[in-house]
């Protein structure tokens, strides 16, 4: 288990003022809360803070806090930062005892080449990491999840994995852990004739009723009888045969 040192001093002081002169010394305001004790106000070095997490466990590193008043053990539970610059503006510290289990979260390590995901399966992990129950000196790096052996379709539940030494998982037993999912086949889209479309080689364009059938509604007179009917002759004039 990793473990450093940090150095803080007490502070009096609170607000947003007190808090902008501590970080224009370049320092930041912290909290150490825990143990059913009152929160305990300090100011801490950002950079020797990062640098003492600087460790495999990350945030679970154990920090021996050196303050005036007595030391603490301590565990890096929360931060702010400056949403433009990135900067530490706050920090948060648990205070906790060397023979009594805290909660904290490990991260998922996913070990081997799953056989489904050869098959063309998609492996999925629904959660990065895992809640576990241990003392302080024996928070695990990680927790390991080996998917060589899944196969497409099927999963790994948390009451399959065994916890490291110490440590209790404090997820539901049947919580899947991994899974390999069936991938989806796709669809062939039928591609549908427009409206309007050309017709078919075979079929000639605007083809004439079939014999008999009545005319389509509004259409022109059949060309038999262009017009109606061939205009009469011009009336001869009267007495136009007539010999004088």
């Amino acid at each position: 288990m990793s473990q450093n040192v940090l150095t803080a001093e007490r502070r009096d002081t609170k607000g947003k003022g007190p808090a902008r002169r501590l970080r224009s010394q370049g320092l930041i305001p912290a909290v150490v809360y825990g143990l059913d004790t009152k929160p305990t106000a300090l100011s801490v070095d950002p950079k020797v803070l990062m640098a003492a997490i600087d460790t495999p466990h990350k945030f679970n590193t154990l920090l021996s806090l050196k303050v005036e008043g007595g030391d603490k053990f301590v565990l890096f539970k929360d931060y702010q930062v400056d949403p433009v610059s990135r900067r530490l503006l706050h920090a948060d510290f648990l205070e906790v005892k060397l023979d009594k289990p805290v909660k904290v979260e490990v991260p998922v390590k996913i070990t081997g080449l799953s056989i489904g995901v050869t098959e063309g399966g998609i492996l999925s992990i629904p959660t990065h990491e895992l809640v576990v129950e241990a003392l302080p000196e024996k928070i695990p790096l990680t927790i390991d999840v080996d998917v060589t052996a899944l196969k497409v379709g099927q999963s790994i539940h948390l009451s399959e994995l065994k916890a490291p030494e110490g440590c209790k998982f404090k997820f539901a037993a049947d919580y899947v852990v991994a899974f390999v999912a069936i991938p989806e086949k796709e669809e062939v889209v039928v591609p549908v004739a427009a409206v309007g479309a050309v017709p078919a080689e075979g079929a000639a364009a605007g083809a004439a009723p079939a014999a008999g059938a009545a005319p389509a509604a509004g259409a022109a007179p059949a060309a038999a009888g262009k017009a109606g009917a061939a205009a009469p002759a011009a009336a001869a004039k009267p007495g136009a045969d007539k010999k004088k």
